[in-house]
């Protein structure tokens, strides 16, 4: 599930940011912009997918969807979980059309604006230039 969450987040920073990214493993302690999405897997498994964005990510995000260059923190915030349901969404497509692991999701959830301090099961990092997002995904069952 998290390779296509990766997937899905890859074809974002290609079709809608536009800049060269990398995908690593190291979380750092910041400060982030913390939304999930619920979701359960076609086997009932529920899961939670944590979206961590860096404010300087947001405004990225920010300036190319509303063509805002100093956007406010509710501004942000929406970013968040307007970039949590477009990458998950399109996870679910992409499992959909591959037959695996296909899921439902739910809406986004804005959590808070404070260091990423959630349990996970699985992680990666979607870093483009400076800005950072952690996309991590914990098991409810």
């Amino acid at each position: 599930m998290l390779k296509t969450i990766i997937q899905a987040s890859e074809n974002f920073c290609i079709h809608q940011v536009r800049e060269p990214y990398e995908i690593h493993n190291n979380i750092i302690k910041t400060r982030t912009l913390i939304a999930y999405i619920d979701i359960e897997a076609s086997n009932n498994v529920m899961y939670r997918v944590y979206l961590a964005i860096s404010p300087s990510f947001a405004q990225r995000i920010s300036t190319l969807m509303i063509e805002e260059d100093e956007s406010d923190e509710n501004t942000l915030i929406d970013m968040t979980l307007e970039t949590a349901n477009l990458i998950v969404g399109s996870a679910k497509v992409l499992a959909e059309e591959s037959g695996k692991n296909q899921f439902n999701i739910s809406v986004p959830h804005f959590e808070k604006l404070d260091v990423f301090d959630f349990e996970y099961d699985y992680a990666k990092v979607v870093k483009i230039q400076k800005d950072e997002m952690i996309i991590a995904i914990k098991e409810l069952n």
